[in-house]
């Protein structure tokens, strides 16, 4: 069964450095009208415990086909709970 290709997305770090990451899943929460993310670094192995990234993002649009993201950090604990819950429930899922 060949592995589902990830969408793969480009954010540089707080010293502008490049690193691509693949999309685990996007999900919108309605309440607050906020969309979410979450990412894990491309070049970590299957094998590996994975690090999940999550951030808060909005399109902007872009120029031509160009469809801009802006990522937004987490801060307030009851969206890293929101986040964290929805990932669990994706990975229930999947088992």
């Amino acid at each position: 069964m060949p592995i589902e290709e990830r969408e793969r997305i480009i954010i540089p770090d707080e010293n502008e450095e490049e690193h691509l990451f693949e999309v685990l899943f996007t999900f919108d929460v309605d309440q607050t009208g906020n969309s979410y993310m979450a990412v894990v670094p491309a070049e970590q192995k299957d094998d590996e415990e994975v690090e999940v990234f999550a951030f808060r993002y909005e399109e902007k649009e872009g120029e031509g086909d160009e469809d801009d993201l802006a990522l937004f950090q987490i801060e307030s604990d009851e969206e890293w709970e929101m986040v964290e819950e929805m990932l669990n429930t994706l990975t229930e899922e999947e088992e």
